[in-house]
């Protein structure tokens, strides 16, 4: 540890949940009184709060080490450690943050606001910050460790690592299509034929996908939303800007919030679709209604579009009138997802 007034090489990102959060104060109020870089990002849910802790210290663990606290410290730790690279432990006495330091190489330390004064928690941490990997501790009897022990944990390190961080083998070269993989889709139950499964929350993005036939009746939402076409052909009417969209695979689209709109599906079809803030759906007329209108409009307004030319044809009849974000935008936010 870094001598008082010194810069540590390391900043500490730190968050809890509502049973946490005062702990967690006193605790950003200790690491800055030592000049230690301290980005805290506030109070949630303890899985949603960890999961982001987890997510920054895995994907710059050289320099940042994380700081959780929740009623009793367990369940930060968990959803921290779902990401690559965290070893987020419990510490309920100076004892346990000496062991998990030593032996662990713990880069996240998970405090219990509940069962843990201000005065001890602060001991716990002190002593998390202070020891070193495979310093003596508790657990060697406070000697240093035996040769074959100390090769062991050199060699946990580089192994834990790679845990979680392996790349599933897939023949999709589609980046999106990646994301649905082995995921069970939910019915969309005010839509026949239609699924949904949820990849992440605010902004929140989901892979949808519809059966072949399928019909959107009218609709609207109170948010704007993007998508990408992963599989199959659908017609997109903008009823409040009067403009089609026929997509096919790789086509994207964007949505400005409150425009009316309504969906054919002419194949089973799946598409990823990104939004801010909580999901909602504002019917503007019934499913009877919709199929009659999608019909008629299918065959006055496209009827070459699977004549001889295939999807040339059917790629001649895309609307670009609507604003259109770069694809690059969605790709990165798919990469956020993961």
């Amino acid at each position: 540890m870094a001598e008082d007034g010194e810069p540590h090489r390391f900043k500490i990102v730190t968050g809890a949940d509502s049973f946490g959060c005062s702990l967690k104060e006193a605790l950003v109020s200790h690491l800055k009184s030592l000049n230690i870089e301290v980005e805290d990002v506030g109070t949630d849910s303890y899985y949603s709060v960890a999961a982001e802790i987890g997510r920054r210290v895995s994907s710059s663990p050289e320099d940042t080490r994380g700081l959780l606290a929740c009623g009793t410290g367990v369940g930060v730790a968990m959803f921290a450690n779902k990401f690559p690279g965290v070893f987020a432990a419990t510490c309920l006495s100076a004892a346990d943050a000496l062991n998990a330091r030593s032996i662990n190489n713990s880069n996240v330390l998970a405090v219990s606001g509940m069962s843990t004064a201000p005065e001890s928690a602060v001991e716990i941490l002190d002593t998390w910050l202070k020891t070193p990997f495979k310093s003596p501790c508790p657990a060697s009897e406070f000697k240093p460790w035996p040769k074959e022990i100390e090769s062991f944990l050199d060699n946990s390190v580089s192994e834990m690592s790679k845990i979680g961080s392996e790349k599933t083998k897939t023949s999709d070269s589609c980046s999106i299509c990646c994301l649905v993989k082995n995921r069970e889709l939910n019915p969309i139950d005010i839509i026949p034929g239609g699924s949904m499964k949820i990849l992440r929350e605010s902004p929140t993005s989901a892979v949808v996908r519809f059966e072949a036939g399928s019909v959107e009746p009218a609709h609207h939402h109170t948010f704007g939303h993007d998508l990408v076409v992963m599989k199959g052909k659908k017609s997109v009417w903008n009823l409040t800007k009067k403009e089609r969209f026929d997509l096919i695979v790789g086509d994207y689209l964007y949505t400005p919030a409150g425009d009316v709109h309504r969906v054919k599906y002419y194949e089973d079809t799946e598409f990823f679709i990104k939004w801010d803030g909580h999901w909602d759906m504002f019917f503007d007329e019934d499913l009877a209604t919709a199929k009659e209108a999608a019909e008629k409009e299918s065959k006055v307004n496209c009827a070459t579009a699977f004549s001889q030319q295939g999807n040339e044809a059917w790629r001649g009849c895309i609307c670009h009138a609507s604003p259109v974000k770069s694809i690059q935008y969605m790709l990165e936010t798919i990469h956020q997802s993961g």
